[in-house]
């Protein structure tokens, strides 16, 4: 599996879209730095998935989490979301018309046809001391023949 090759087609698409101050390649392990908008991009889970595999191959749904940051203190206030919204709108559709990461996959699964589906959760995350406003894209995508299966 091209997991290097898979993880930054989906940073691409957010460093394309031009809604980020910044965009990670992995997990945040400190609070964003900036004042505008902030993605992060890592893997959530991979999960061997029968109906998409064959008879001696085995493929995966590998999901992944794309997080958007931005600090719950920002003003105004009532333009948080919809920034959010907007981003998140900009990445959906662009996983969505890039069915396949130019070819790294078989297809993102956007209905949940493998189980989980494209999906946007919102919260709030506290980190040092810092609030801040999230939301959390699941971004699931099946990769074909990933294993082989030995008789």
């Amino acid at each position: 599996m091209d997991v290097l090759g898979i993880t930054d087609a989906v940073v691409s698409h957010a460093m394309a879209s031009g809604r980020f101050e910044q965009v990670n390649g992995s997990e945040p392990q400190n609070p964003p730095s900036t004042g505008g908008l902030t993605a992060a991009v890592w893997v959530d889970r991979l999960t061997p998935q029968g109906r998409a595999s064959g008879l001696d191959s085995v493929s995966a749904v590998l999901v992944f989490n794309v997080r958007i940051y931005a600090s719950a203190m920002s003003l105004p206030s009532d333009a948080i979301d919809p920034d959010m919204l907007a981003a998140v709108d900009d990445l959906c559709g662009a996983y969505c018309g890039d069915f396949t990461l130019g070819g790294l996959v078989k297809n993102v699964d956007i209905f949940g046809g493998y189980g989980q589906s494209l999906d946007v959760r919102a919260g709030y995350l506290q980190q040092d001391g810092a609030l801040y406003r999230v939301l959390t894209i699941s971004l699931p995508v099946v990769v074909n023949d990933l294993w082989t299966e030995a008789p």
